[in-house]
């Protein structure tokens, strides 16, 4: 696959190809790649042209400059003057975290410097995330008057409830450290190391199964929301149509003769 390097019409958001990995950079570095609403949609539609291309197995999203995000554009505010002018405003800024969870492929976040108010969201909606050491997270909205109510969905999802409290009462920056103790990340990279280390994962997953993969993905976010022996129910339902793809036809047998397949095997690779 040929690599492809991309500005959409704003320059919020550069999209990259390496191999079977497509890489999304958030790019207003001069404002700390906070979201505006350009940001957002630009955002948003890189995420679907991935999701689109059939060669494309993991998605990696970092941002350039000194941050990762600092959050919503606050400029923007004073663009509004009710309460349905506003609903529609954060609705389009929360909206690449709704995609993450419907597309089949999966989303790796490189985070640094700051992933603050929506960048913090971006970071748990992502399926996973590495930051670099020094990086410091915080639902910081109540500074301004505001608080990180969108950012609250996934983040109650990625921690538990009283970190995740703690996160959004008061405001607060954690360090990497923390945020990979609490759950919120799943490795601190060396300082200069989280965009590297987003990549192993997003080359791990592409060696896999891609029909595996993105069945499995989307069958996770589908069974979150149920019960449990209804989940099991969704799960057998799931794994019995898998077992009918020619990934796992092929797999299975390369498998048991000992030789299991490598990214470029996999049958329509």
């Amino acid at each position: 696959m040929a690599d492809s390097d991309s500005r959409d019409d704003e320059n919020a958001v550069v999209t990259d190809t390496d191999g079977y990995v497509g890489r999304i950079t958030l790019d207003r570095p001069e404002a700390m790649n906070t979201f505006s609403t350009g940001l957002a949609a630009e955002l948003d539609s890189a995420l679907h042209r991935l999701e689109a291309d059939a060669e494309i197995r993991a998605i990696v999203v970092d941002g350039a400059g000194s941050a990762f995000s600092a959050g919503i554009d606050l400029t923007e505010h004073a663009q509004f003057d009710d309460e349905t002018a506003y609903e529609e405003w954060v609705a389009g800024m929360e909206e690449p975290f709704v995609t993450i969870t419907e597309m089949g492929t999966p989303v790796i976040a490189a985070a640094h410097g700051h992933a603050a108010a929506n960048g913090l969201g971006l970071v748990a909606a992502c399926d996973l995330a590495v930051a670099a050491d020094g990086t410091m997270f915080g639902a910081t909205a109540p500074k301004v008057g505001l608080f990180c109510m969108g950012p609250a969905v996934p983040l109650m999802d990625a921690v538990v409830r009283k970190r995740c409290l703690e996160l959004l009462l008061t405001g607060e920056l954690i360090d990497a450290e923390t945020a990979h103790e609490w759950g919120l990340i799943n490795r601190v990279a060396s300082a200069d190391g989280h965009v590297e280390a987003a990549m192993e994962y997003a080359e791990t997953i592409a060696s896999k199964s891609p029909t595996a993969i993105r069945r499995g993905k989307k069958a996770y976010y589908e069974m979150e929301g149920l019960g449990y022996t209804d989940a099991l129910e969704h799960s057998n339902e799931q794994f019995a149509a898998l077992c009918t793809t020619a990934d796992a036809s092929v797999g299975i047998e390369a498998f048991l003769n000992g030789d299991p397949l490598d990214a470029d095997e996999w049958p329509n690779a």
